[in-house]
């Protein structure tokens, strides 16, 4: 596990507004935080350095990209040898269709989280992940709403 950082008010201020929004200009995010800019500029490199802001990315919208259906898809194993973990790894890396890949406690092994067109599109990214790894049970469940989402870290 790695090791927490100790965040000031202006640590906390920076992480926030860049969390909103990545693109700001440091004179901008200066000037909200109350910051000379070498100041908030030098901090920013710290945070980056100490692997705080691990990347600056564009948000995008789904539907836009023809994506707009969202499956969690949650997966049962037999086998959790080293061997087996590999191929699984490999497995959902090499699928684009899925965003994020989580192990888990208790009657599940992984979820994963998809973005896809429909039904149909999901129906064949299935297809595609049990031909590359062995699989136990695998079922999906559709969002219907997305009530919230968020790529924001709560900032302690």
């Amino acid at each position: 596990m790695k090791e927490e950082i100790t965040l000031d008010a202006n640590d906390r201020a920076i992480l926030s507004r860049l969390q909103r929004d990545a693109s700001i200009s440091i004179e901008a995010l200066a000037a909200d935080i109350a910051l000379s800019r070498n100041a908030c500029w030098r901090r920013i490199q710290r945070l980056e350095q100490e692997g705080v802001i691990t990347g600056r990315v564009a948000l995008v919208d789904p539907e836009r990209l023809g994506c707009g259906q969202t499956v969690f898809v949650l997966v049962r194993t037999s086998r959790h040898d080293h061997d087996w973990m590999q191929q699984f790894r490999r497995a959902v890396e090499s699928l684009p269709e899925i965003v994020g890949v989580y192990r888990a406690a208790g009657d599940i092994d992984y979820i994963l989280m998809a973005r896809v067109a429909s039904v149909k599109a999901y129906d064949r990214l299935y297809q595609r992940l049990i031909e590359k790894v062995p699989l136990t049970d695998v079922s999906a469940s559709f969002v219907m709403e997305e009530i919230k989402e968020t790529t924001a870290c709560p900032i302690p």
